[in-house]
């Protein structure tokens, strides 16, 4: 498991690792729902262009940020792992789930 450090002289880095993996993650949320919305006809076609275009500059500076900070790595570590969390809940929540032992639906059993 990566380990943000948030104390001492690495703070700033640790905490620049966890905002802008945030952010990220907040970008892929807008832009899944652009694409519903896309998809589903809600925008003109100027609304999909510019959506489109402010999306693609927020990721460059995003981008561009991890770059100059020197977190890229750090970034895309904290992102895996978070995205194999997600991935383990979303597979436990869609397995059916198993019955207590001794436990039954019917009282006779």
């Amino acid at each position: 498991m990566t380990r943000i450090n948030v104390d001492g002289e690495n703070a700033r880095d640790g905490l620049m690792t966890i905002v802008v993996t945030l952010v990220e993650l907040l970008v892929d949320a807008m832009e899944r729902e652009a694409i519903r919305r896309m998809e589903s006809g809600m925008l003109t076609d100027k609304e999909v262009e510019r959506l489109g275009t402010q999306l693609a500059s927020l990721e460059a500076e995003i981008d561009q940020l991890k770059t100059d900070q020197g977190i890229d790595e750090s970034v895309d570590d904290l992102r895996g792992e978070l995205n194999e969390l997600v991935d383990d809940l979303v597979n436990h929540v869609d397995e059916p789930r198993q019955p207590h032992p001794g436990y039954s639906l019917f009282k006779d059993e």
